[in-house]
């Protein structure tokens, strides 16, 4: 069956990620047919938006899209294109996988965490604004139904994937009313879902134990900011972002993204590990029901990463090329010779 992909090369070092995703992709033998979509920095400076409507109305139409990094200014300058686009192809949900990877650098072989968060409300919707030239506000904003669809998908995602455990990561001892809406409508979900044990933790108290000893969690689910950070961390316990894929997820449409940044330092000198993006080109072929094709290129990208080549953060000097040529060669069927 031939599948159609929306492909958003993104900004920095997005074309050259998502470029080594799209081959390793094609090598397993899955008929893609691949339509480019340009959104980020730079048709922001030709045309004054980041999500062209052209992108946006393919992004509803094909609803599958593998999303390189894309560029957002930190402190000033436009919205961010990465939260418009997931709004344009109406997610909800994102999932981010850390786990440690044999051979990757971490203290913690054997971590294996998922973060869902929520990614519609909290103090990213742009409900902001000065107050007079010194002082500033933002909304915190969270409701039952919200928090109700997100939770829901996290048990659905765990019970699909074996998971045992989801702990919610909040403030509710603080942020009473939000962060306690929040954790109270996940507690409602709760019963549904008898086979997966529900329990929470003070969001700062989670991010220690974390760093202590990650083997006591398996799912966390958190709102939108929360589980930014989070997910981060649990990057930096399983040997960097260059190895942890993401997606987000609505009733239409799914987004397949790499949780590290544009890089713009980095572009154009094919340095950078593709593993993260590579990865999650996996996730879309599960998605698209190849599971055996995504089994291969997860396992594809253990080898390499385990025996080399690897790049520079994985403690190797391979150039991106190089690495996505050998997750290529490792993939079952394919030759040294045959990298396209």
């Amino acid at each position: 069956m031939r599948h159609t992909v929306v492909h958003v090369p993104g900004d920095g070092i997005g074309p050259e990620v998502t470029r080594a995703a799209r081959r390793v992709i094609d090598a397993t033998g899955v008929p893609v047919d691949w339509v480019q979509a340009d959104a980020g920095a730079d048709v922001f400076a030709a045309s004054g938006v980041t999500i062209p409507p052209r992108t946006a109305e393919l992004v509803r139409e094909v609803g599958v899209v593998l999303k390189g990094p894309m560029a957002n200014p930190v402190g000033h300058g436009y919205r961010s294109p990465n939260i418009a686009l997931r709004q344009a192809a109406g997610v909800y949900a994102n999932v981010r996988l850390a786990w440690a990877l044999p051979g990757a650098r971490t203290h913690f072989p054997g971590a294996d965490l998922v973060v869902v968060r929520e990614v519609t409300e909290d103090v990213f919707t742009g409900a902001a604004q000065h107050v007079g030239p010194d002082a500033a506000i933002a909304v915190k904003w969270v409701t039952r139904a919200a928090t109700h669809r997100v939770t829901r998908f996290a048990f659905e995602y765990a019970r699909r994937h074996g998971r045992r455990r989801i702990t919610v990561a909040h403030k509710a001892a603080t942020l009473k009313e939000t962060d306690g809406l929040f954790l109270a409508a996940a507690r409602e979900i709760a019963p549904s879902y008898p086979t997966v044990v529900l329990d929470d933790c003070l969001v700062d108290a989670l991010a220690m134990h974390l760093v202590r000893d990650p083997s006591g969690y398996d799912v966390l689910l958190a709102p939108f900011q929360y589980g930014d950070i989070l997910a981060d961390l649990c990057a930096g316990l399983v040997g960097g972002l260059g190895l942890v894929p993401g997606a987000s997820f609505g009733p239409s449409a799914a987004l397949f993204e790499a949780a590290h940044g544009s890089a713009p330092k980095y572009a154009g000198r094919d340095v950078v590990n593709p593993a993260a993006l590579v990865l999650s080109g996996a996730l879309l072929l599960d998605h698209l029901g190849e599971r055996a094709a995504a089994a291969q290129v997860q396992a594809a990208v253990a080898v390499v990463v385990a025996s080399g080549p690897t790049t520079y953060d994985l403690g190797g000097t391979a150039t991106t090329t190089e690495m996505t040529e050998a997750i290529i060669a490792a993939l079952p069927g394919v030759g040294e010779g045959s990298a396209a």
